[in-house]
């Protein structure tokens, strides 16, 4: 679901851009934009791969031993109408990444994440609701809005990694999505609209009892825990004006939400001491903690009045030295770091052949 923020924008820009082959620069059909895996400019990025090649593949993230990556994929020339849960082992370089699926193929899952044992993976699906894909709103009837569905049927599960369910943590009305878990493994921070807002709130594990977290009116999702464990990192819109206000409320009424106003917003584990890191204007989100715990890596479009590109950025905990990392001229997105700081791992339309495909791209980092 938090990759959809920019396919809705993307889609509403009319813009057509990862790849079939695995190369380094050819010359695209556009005369404005050349495939490539590495821009220029680029500097700390070295030894970059594409892991996928055509589809649309987003949300990889690490697991908690670095050796794996858990990602949702859509590809309707494979009969992927929706999104599905897939794992796949880090490969070394050279080698081809191969991956299997761990979601059951029935409905539409989002946000994976490996728990701590390596062993199982948790992830969002609507498959206690129907079999089939949950329909997509209508964005005509919006006056072509970018709007997202909050779809009710969302509920959080734990499986093992030949896709068994062993575990369904969440069965509130209502969407329950965008789960992450804590560095001791023990907690799961997500988001959901049960109390009627779209809130933050965090579960321990074990058993089951939680906490709502975050209480100001807006959407409050991506979240992340520091690598120290010691604080929390997600996106939030806050709208403030009384016609911002009427608008929320109206979607949020019809499980729909707007997302692209947002800023990265961090707070200690328990909620407190929350402080906005962001001030940019536009959508600034996918935003994760550095492993050093203090500094951040997100994707914006505060830089643009079309709505694109989306670019990897990285700032201080108080909103300093705000410094861009990739130069795509339409998304970056999703960076995640490997446990032990050597990789980064995104999600790109870069080498993508001139088509719509959103790709998986590793690379070592270069301070």
């Amino acid at each position: 679901m938090k990759r959809n923020i920019f396919l809705g924008i993307f889609a509403l820009a009319a813009i057509a851009t990862v790849s079939f082959k695995n190369r380094t620069t050819v010359l695209n059909r556009s005369a404005n934009y050349s495939d490539t895996v590495l821009f220029e400019g680029e500097r700390h990025f070295a030894n970059i791969q594409q892991l996928t090649f055509g589809g649309d593949n987003a949300e990889a993230y690490f697991s908690f031993d670095g050796k794996w990556i858990i990602f949702q994929r859509t590809n309707p020339k494979e009969g992927i109408l929706c999104d599905e849960m897939f794992i796949g082992k880090v490969p070394k370089p050279g080698e081809k990444f191969e991956y299997k699926r761990v979601s059951s193929g029935k409905g539409r899952t989002t946000c994976g994440s490996f728990t701590k044992d390596g062993k199982h993976v948790i992830f969002a699906s609507t498959h206690l609701g129907a079999d089939t894909c949950p329909p997509v709103p209508d964005r005509k009837k919006y006056g072509n809005k970018y709007i997202w569905p909050l779809y009710d049927s969302y509920d959080i599960f734990m499986a093992d990694l030949d896709g068994k369910i062993v575990k369904q943590l969440t069965n509130s009305k209502g969407y329950d999505a965008e789960a992450t878990i804590s560095p001791d493994g023990k907690k799961m921070i997500y988001t959901s609209d049960k109390d009627g807002d779209i809130d933050l709130y965090i579960m321990d594990l074990a058993t089951g009892k939680e906490k709502r977290i975050t209480n100001t009116l807006g959407y409050d999702g991506g979240a992340w825990f520091s690598p120290d464990g010691k604080k929390i990192i997600w996106r939030a819109s806050r709208p403030t004006t009384e016609a911002e206000v009427k608008e929320y409320k109206d979607f949020l009424a019809q499980n729909l939400v707007a997302p692209t106003n947002m800023e990265v917003f961090v707070a200690d584990t328990d909620g407190k001491n929350v402080k906005q890191v962001t001030s940019f204007g536009n959508a600034n989100w996918a935003p994760a903690y550095m492993p050093d715990s203090r500094r951040i890596i997100f994707a914006s479009n505060h830089q643009s009045k079309r709505g694109y590109p989306f670019n990897l950025y990285t700032i201080n905990e108080d909103g300093t030295n705000l410094e861009k990392i990739t130069a795509e001229k339409i998304f970056d997105a999703f960076p995640m770091f490997s446990p032990d700081g050597k990789k980064i791992i995104f999600c790109s339309n870069r080498n993508n052949g001139g088509t719509h495909d959103t790709n998986i791209f590793i690379a070592d980092w270069v301070e």
